[in-house]
């Protein structure tokens, strides 16, 4: 895999020492230094590295999000943010400087990413914003500090909950170029001051409605979603998760109409509107395609976008579904991918450090994850692939394709779709249409063993044969 320049750092002995770093990360897929390295003074070297004050956050962030400002130059682009924690409670005799996560009592920090979609095709071309933090550990606990009046009567600016307009407003800038943007976020990211001060003429709001909210007509919101016509109905493929729902095709109906909400008394700002006008899309889950006993899906969506058909509504639920991705990019992060939380640095500014690093590396899976989406097949082997990697995914085709057509990459060669089907394929996809997609964590045993095998290539060409 590419081995992409983590920052400059004012040293190109630290440039050089992070590329080496994030390579080796990519090529074992995992984030132990003692396990990457390849002997003791490795080791040592890239320990020095994540604890080197020249090494900052800051820098690894920006050198990361100015690739994807490139990209999305030209495009209406989604942003989905959403907040991760990395619980350290199993290392923490150890480890330093972690604030409380979970329970309040384990040790741990905090990413927020905004991870940016192509609007057409769903390709991922990077992160937009990443947002990192440590709580403090409370005088209070934090579960009763939030429903405290004195917490209520906060500035947003003070809360922790203000890192979604914060995002938000760090993705407009960076995306500045970008034809339009659409933030799309789970209930937690429903707050007023965010309506009134993010949108403008080319960014727009997607998100699941948290409150009931009162509305300037004096009904609340769920009342008016009630007095709806069913527009249309949607097929959704719904994936498990944790358990709690089962894979299936939910049967949806749509409904979609005007809002003017009204200022809420948590809102802060006196300098906020009292009304704010929006679109809201209720999508409900029909009881003929519920799963057993489970919860049926019922997703409230408000969005600054305009609905004039239903055609509109429906791209917006789809832009919505999308949201799964940011969740994907958290599993391969973690357990099922990098263990990131496994991680034996021992200060918490090291950790965030390596997090934001490993953020980098489980991004290349999402891409390759997507890529199959690039109908266009307009980004090329090159933005992950180096010249020496291509050459083997080209040697390792012919005993990745079967005989039939069905079985043949479908992709044009020297494109990242082409790349991401031999890729799959090493992680254990079959290779058929009909078959389930391959997911991130495909990918991510894929490039497991694509590594391996690169490393034994690599060796058989140094290997001198008499």
């Amino acid at each position: 895999m590419e081995c992409v320049t983590l920052g400059k750092f004012g040293d190109k002995r630290l440039e050089k020492v992070g590329k080496l770093l994030y390579g080796c990360i990519l090529e074992k897929n995992c984030v132990s230094l003692r396990k990457i390295a390849k002997d003791r003074a490795m080791e040592v070297r890239f320990g020095r590295f994540l604890s080197n004050e020249q090494v900052t956050v800051k820098e690894l962030k920006e050198q990361r999000i100015s690739q994807t400002s490139r990209l999305a130059s030209g495009r209406h682009v989604l942003g989905i943010q959403d907040t991760t924690e990395l619980n350290y409670q199993a290392h923490a005799a150890r480890v330093n400087g972690l604030g409380p996560v979970g329970n309040v009592k384990d040790k741990g920090l905090f990413l927020h990413p905004l991870l940016v979609l192509d609007a057409e095709s769903s390709v991922c071309l990077g992160f937009g914003a990443i947002h990192t933090w440590i709580r403090e550990w409370p005088t209070v606990p934090i579960d009763k500090k939030k429903t405290s009046r004195d917490y209520q009567k906060l500035l947003i600016e003070e809360k922790e909950s203000y890192r979604w307009l914060e995002t938000a407003a760090t993705a407009k800038q960076h995306l500045a170029e970008a034809k339009m943007l659409t933030i799309i976020a789970d209930r937690e990211s429903d707050i007023y001051e965010e309506w009134y001060r993010i949108p403008d003429e080319k960014t727009h709001l997607l998100t699941r409605a948290s409150y009931n909210r009162r509305l300037g007509n004096g009904l609340l919101l769920s009342d008016y979603v009630a007095s709806l016509a069913v527009q249309c109905t949607k097929l959704v493929s719904v994936r498990e998760r944790d358990k709690k729902r089962s894979a299936h095709i939910a049967k949806l109906e749509v409904r979609f109409g005007e809002v003017e909400i009204t200022r809420s008394a948590g809102c802060s700002d006196k300098n906020a509107p009292k009304k704010i006008k929006l679109r809201v899309i209720d999508v409900k889950e029909l009881p003929e395609s519920v799963v057993n006993e489970e919860e049926p899906i019922h997703w409230r969506l408000l969005t600054t976008h305009k609905i004039d058909r239903v055609e509109d509504a429906l791209q917006l639920v789809t832009w919505y579904c999308w949201r799964w991705n940011i969740e994907q990019l958290f599993r391969t992060l973690k357990k099922q991918g990098f263990r990131v939380e496994s991680s034996q640095i021992e200060t918490g500014s090291g950790l965030t450090k390596l997090a934001v690093i490993a953020l980098g590396c489980a991004l290349q899976t999402m891409q390759l994850t997507l890529a199959r989406h690039d109908e266009k097949q307009e980004r090329p082997l090159s933005d992950v692939f180096t010249e020496d990697e291509a050459v083997l995914l080209n040697a390792l085709l012919p005993s990745l394709e079967g005989k039939t057509e069905k079985q043949k990459n479908p992709y044009q060669k020297g494109k990242l779709a082409w790349a991401a089907w031999i890729i799959a394929r090493l992680g254990g996809w079959k290779g058929y249409a009909s078959e389930r997609p391959p997911g991130p964590i495909t990918m991510y045993d894929g490039q497991q063993e694509f590594a391996a095998l690169h490393r034994g290539w690599r060796l058989s060409k140094d290997v001198c044969i008499p």
